[in-house]
């Protein structure tokens, strides 16, 4: 079930949501942990201006079954473009894990739209594709290519590695397609992706073609890869990568990587990304490994440029 955004825009983790690619397996185990619980309506909306927040979260909190354990914030209603149409930012925290996303509401408090508010009058892939901090990412094809994916993935992740494996197979029939890679390790469900993520940032910082090694060899390999052994991994697919491993080593323990991979998921979340893998064609958001979608993306800006350049 989505709650905070349309089919092609998906907050993830334990927040209120049902059926992401790989993070399912939390949610419902999260959702069983709290339906054995008593729900409270006692939230951070306290002490609000306006009894709408409050009735959204004891809605939210009646409809999903959340515990005192964990916490909704709910905003004050602000105004939109739309005429009798408000708009409330909801934050769900469960544990360590922070999520947030907007809801459209009627003014009397009566209705409550979930989904996407699109502006006719305004290129949203544009608006998405400025979002986007890609400087430093690691990338692969040509700098100038007419089209830009833009993969924001975890490597332990199953589909994650599924959307590797067709990208593999995607790319050399596309050599006007550029990759870019952004690190979005879902910590609270995979206890090594972080590892990996940081691995990533250390061989690219060695060198940047020797992040696609560590690519490959991390997905090629991943069900090989578990908590207790991902630091070896890592550092043997380092040297497998022709990396300094001694430097590589320094780099796993100190905060340059750490920071780059903490801004990576931090921009992941301001482009509302919490399913992984997540992927934008030129702007063109696809949730998922669907290689029919992913080429058809492609196949559609390939098209609608060349007729632009007629």
């Amino acid at each position: 079930m989505k709650i905070f955004s349309s089919s092609t825009r998906i907050l993830a983790t334990a927040i209120i949501m049902v059926g992401f690619w790989c993070s399912a397996f939390y949610v419902q185990r999260a959702g069983a942990q709290q339906a054995a619980k008593p729900a409270t309506a006692a939230g951070n909306s306290a002490g609000s201006s306006s009894p709408i927040p409050k009735t959204i979260e004891a809605y939210l909190r009646n409809l999903y079954a959340f515990g005192p354990e964990t916490e909704v914030h709910v905003g004050e209603p602000q105004p939109t473009p739309i005429t009798g149409l408000l708009v409330c930012d909801v934050k769900v925290k469960v544990g360590g894990n922070e999520e947030s996303g907007k809801f459209y509401v009627s003014p009397d408090g009566k209705y409550l739209f979930r989904g996407e508010l699109s502006d006719l009058t305004k290129d949203a892939m544009a608006e998405t594709r400025a979002m986007m901090k890609l400087k430093n990412a690691p990338s692969m094809g040509d700098p100038k290519a007419p089209i830009t994916v833009v993969e924001y993935s975890d490597f332990e992740c199953p589909v994650c590695r599924s959307l590797h494996d067709v990208m593999r197979g995607l790319l050399p029939t596309y050599p006007q397609v550029r990759l870019v890679f952004m690190d979005f390790p879902l910590e609270q469900i995979h206890p090594w992706a972080r590892t990996a993520a940081l691995a990533g940032r250390c061989a690219y910082a060695q060198n940047p073609k020797a992040f696609w090694t560590m690519y490959d060899l991390i997905y090629d390999h991943q069900d090989l890869i578990a908590a207790g052994n991902a630091y070896e991994k890592m550092t043997d697919y380092a040297g497998q990568a022709g990396l300094n491993v001694d430097t590589f080593k320094t780099c796993l323990a100190g905060p340059e990587a750490a920071a780059s991979v903490d801004a990576s998921v931090a921009n992941g979340r301001e482009l509302e990304i919490g399913s992984t893998p997540t992927v934008f064609v030129n702007g063109r958001r696809i949730v998922g490994a669907d290689p029919n979608a992913l080429e058809n993306y492609i196949k559609y800006e390939l098209a609608h440029q060349k007729a632009g350049t007629k």
